[in-house]
């Protein structure tokens, strides 16, 4: 018997320029979920957002009467939906310290990358969040020998959260040193990157921020 294809009535309200519109699609991708993405300029919402998602927000995912307009709990639901592949871990110790990387993730990278690729603050304001960002990546490059991907032998949730702020540092204006120290580290960006679910994952935005 052929792979049964994932068919779904989904419908992805989607920021092409935003990080958490980016790890949802790489879910979607990962999982092969027939989806269909809509596109959504930021300050151009379409009427029918706001009758769905109290917050007039994005990313918002429509499955069937389900609305869900958190990125972390599309996340979630997904990989509950479609087991398979699985990407949070199947033990409760593990699955907790998944997602407290993805809360640590938020705390110490999301929110320096929200104000620089919104340009909210000062330049030197930006600048601090750039050396700063640049600085945390740097000093977490060693764990990358450890695993091939962010502490596991396998790809996980984690991954998808990790990627589409990798691939925003050349928008953000932030260029990792090729040295020693973060070899390891773009060593597992270039895993990342040629990854079929994060090449078929791209907004038409985010094809150009390289």
């Amino acid at each position: 018997m052929g792979v049964v294809a994932k068919r779904s009535s989904m419908t992805f309200y989607s920021d092409g320029t935003s990080h958490y519109s980016h790890r949802v699609r790489i879910v979607l991708a990962e999982k092969g979920v027939t989806v269909e993405t809509i596109d959504v300029d930021p300050d151009e919402k379409p009427e029918d957002l706001a009758s769905l998602n109290p917050y007039n927000t994005l990313p918002t995912l429509v499955d069937r009467d389900l609305v869900l307009y958190e990125a972390d709990i599309m996340m979630e639901y997904l990989d509950e939906r479609f087991p398979h592949p699985p990407l949070f871990p199947v033990y409760p110790v593990a699955r907790a310290q998944s997602r407290l990387w993805i809360y640590r993730i938020k705390k110490d990278w999301c929110n320096l990358v929200d104000p620089i690729m919104a340009g909210v603050g000062t330049p030197s304001q930006l600048d601090k969040a750039r050396k700063e960002l640049r600085e945390s990546l740097i000093s977490i490059a060693p764990i990358f020998g450890e695993k091939p991907y962010f502490m596991s032998d396998e790809f996980t949730i984690v991954d998808c959260c990790v990627a589409p702020i990798l691939w925003r540092l050349p928008a953000m204006g932030i260029e990792l040193p090729n040295n020693k120290t973060t070899k390891l580290l773009i060593e597992y960006r270039d895993r990342l990157f040629e990854r079929n679910s994060i090449i078929e994952s791209f907004s038409e935005q985010e094809k150009e921020m390289v």
